[in-house]
């Protein structure tokens, strides 16, 4: 069970975190979890060229220490990057001292001020380290939903089309599982949002 388009309830009560971003303008913040990935990075980072679009990448640090030239790849194309911790951690499952001491080893090869938590999930008192640590807390508003195997990839698409809007942080995956659905929602978001006159900004760039 998850929430395709974040309730206001929810934002509001986790308000410390970054949700969307507020603008009036027709911007959107594509973001992709859990790279990079040898096929499914590759992938993306052509899609977003073909569309003049940038993007925001949370890594993992064992995915970046096995793949280097590919987070390269992310960087020198101007796309934003951000840590997803170092081994995929689970907040509610891992201790406090455990779970930012995992974030802090991601730190040691992604140079970021954004993190997001793997699952959405982090517990009050690492959230609250992690922010006196400097951290943006990235959450989101749109999820898309290409992790789940048991969704199509056209409602992968239309989860995204249908529930997002000015200012919306928007989650895909490039990763293995999610490759098939990613594989054909992402180039008709991108031309979708494109046609209508959006512009696609990485965090960094707002």
């Amino acid at each position: 069970m998850y929430f395709v388009k974040t309730p206001f309830w929810l934002k509001k009560l986790f308000k410390a975190y970054t949700w969307h971003v507020n603008t009036a303008n027709k911007e959107l913040y594509l973001t992709f979890d859990d790279g990079p990935h040898p096929v499914a990075t590759p992938f993306v980072l052509q899609q977003l060229t073909d569309f003049n679009a940038k993007a925001s990448f949370f890594c993992l640090g064992k995915n970046v220490l096995e793949y280097p030239a590919i987070y390269q790849d992310i960087i020198q194309k101007g796309h934003t990057v951000g840590n997803h911790t170092h081994n995929h951690l689970n907040g509610w499952k891992t201790s406090h001292d455990v779970y930012v001491d995992n974030v802090d080893q991601a730190s040691a090869h992604i140079v970021s001020d954004f993190f997001r938590p793997p699952y959405g999930r982090i517990s009050n008192k690492a959230g609250k380290t992690l922010r006196k640590k400097g951290f943006d807390i990235i959450m989101w508003d749109v999820l898309s939903g290409d992790f789940d195997q048991s969704l199509s990839a056209e409602n992968c698409k239309r989860n995204v089309v249908e529930k997002a809007g000015s200012g919306s942080i928007i989650v895909f995956h490039d990763s293995e599982k999610a490759f098939p659905n990613l594989r054909y929602a992402l180039p008709l978001v991108l031309d979708h949002f494109g046609s209508q006159g959006f512009v696609f900004k990485g965090l960094a760039d707002n």
